[in-house]
């Protein structure tokens, strides 16, 4: 059993910044390298893309990135561990032992799943499970034919049991953004799941490094004193047997790792912070502490612990409507006038088309665009864009009412430009769903492949 691991974050997002992981095994030691790419929105892009290609519906980038490291996974020991699998981790595994063979690099892939639900919903409906929706009680019946994707979260265990095969790399589904790096700590040193305060130490140690360099230095308040964000380190956690940990991150790169960093990152997306539930634990964040060792190093301890409950969350996608938006710039004088005259043009004209336009919003973008008042002002702009979004139930509608914007330059109020877009047309509405389930009624899968 080891005493201290080094885990490293590589990627916040789907779309984060490409050459961070890279960095992260190639800029000093680590132990682990953990990815995470998905939020309920990119399960519903990525279904949509398996949709279209069978091969499809993971995180495409992921594969390449691994490819570059492939020499320092094997020569110093580096673990990978990610959910770039998305809604087809299979399909990830197959394209990184493609490369693998391609290379002449032998490697060890772990694959869990078993948290797509799309084929299943209507037998666990069947069985008793309601999948109601958790913010306003729905039953789940109400959009059955819109759903897109529907995946359970698992947790950490799923993970030790992939380690536990000898595996380089771990490809999940949908498992907790945290599960990512409590996993390794479990395996690492032999915690048992019911330690809840050890549970509850890696939790927060992966909540914290979950979202990249936004816990060091990126998205931060106080950014101005941020040195060097075009050569931004990504965190990394030092983690102890005992539960305490390090966030840290390479040194010569660019960010910081200090309380303050470190307490921003603690505040995303929790909601209750005496009950943070995850499927492992759940953890209390007025438990911690934070202690500045030195420069990039804060110190974190006292994280307490309780038993997890009986369910998994079901993160549902489903179609809502369509959208369409598009934009337009006014130009002095009168620039402010002009355009809440446009917008005032375009909604009487689809009002008269009869166009089922569910909502309608206009923004003028640099004067007051974040603020619903309509708030006065006695400077003259030199110019605004006027910013038209709309919504319907109906596709056809949405597209008619873009047909109508181009139409203002002429037949509206002068001086505008910035239409080269072409008509905007209407896209998908994707809405969330989130639910719950027993854990007794589905289980994760964990598969091993070589090459």
């Amino acid at each position: 059993m080891k005493e201290i691991i080094k885990i490293a974050s590589g990627q916040g997002f789907w779309g984060d910044l490409p050459k961070a992981p890279v960095d992260q095994v190639k800029k000093g030691k680590i132990d682990y390298l953990v990815l995470d790419y998905l939020a309920e929105v990119t399960m519903s892009i990525m279904q949509k893309q398996r949709a279209k290609n069978p091969k499809h519906g993971y995180a495409l980038d992921f594969p390449p990135i691994v490819e570059a490291v492939f020499d320092d996974i094997i020569q110093k020991g580096v673990k990978v561990v990610t959910n770039a699998g998305g809604v087809n981790p299979h399909s990830c595994k197959n394209d990184l032992l493609e490369r693998a063979n391609r290379a002449g690099v032998k490697i060890k892939v772990a694959v869990v799943d078993g948290d797509d639900l799309m084929s299943s919903i209507k037998d666990l409906l069947n069985d008793g499970h309601q999948l109601k929706n958790m913010d306003t009680d729905e039953p789940i019946r109400s959009i059955m034919d819109q759903i897109l994707s529907a995946n359970v979260y698992f947790g950490a265990k799923p993970i030790v049991e992939a380690l536990q095969t000898g595996a380089d790399v771990v490809i999940t589904g949908r498992v907790t953004d945290t599960g990512l790096t409590l996993g390794p700590m479990i395996h690492e040193f032999g915690w048992s799941f019911d330690d809840y305060d050890k549970m509850a130490s890696g939790t927060i140690a992966g909540h914290i490094i979950e979202c990249g360099a936004q816990a060091s230095g990126g998205n931060f308040t106080d950014w101005k004193r941020i040195p060097n964000m075009a050569d931004i380190g990504f965190p990394i956690i030092e983690a102890m047997s005992d539960g305490t940990f390090y966030v840290t991150k390479h040194a010569n790169t660019g960010g910081c790792v200090d309380v303050m960093t470190v307490s921003e990152q603690l505040m995303y997306e929790i909601g209750d912070p005496k009950s943070y539930i995850t499927p492992d634990c759940v953890a209390d964040f007025t438990s911690i502490q934070l202690e500045q060792e030195s420069e990039n190093q804060v110190f974190v301890s006292g994280i307490k612990g309780y038993a997890e409950t009986e369910f998994y969350k079901v993160s549902i996608s489903y179609k809502d409507g369509f959208k369409m938006s598009s934009t337009l710039v006014y130009c002095w004088p009168d620039a402010i006038e002009k355009a809440h005259n446009a917008a005032q043009i375009l909604k009487q004209r689809a009002n008269d088309l009869g166009l089922d336009i569910q909502r309608f919003r206009s923004e003028l973008v640099g004067f007051n665009s974040c603020n619903e008042l309509n708030i006065p002002s006695s400077d003259e702009y030199n110019e605004v864009q006027l910013r038209i979004s709309a919504s319907s139930k109906s596709e056809t509608d949405l597209n008619r009412l873009g047909r109508e914007i181009a139409p203002l330059i002429l037949t509206g109020p002068s001086g505008v430009t910035g239409f080269a877009g072409g008509r905007p047309k209407a896209s998908e509405i994707v809405a969330y769903w989130p639910a719950l389930l027993s854990k007794k009624a589905v289980k994760p899968k964990v598969h091993f492949f070589s090459n």
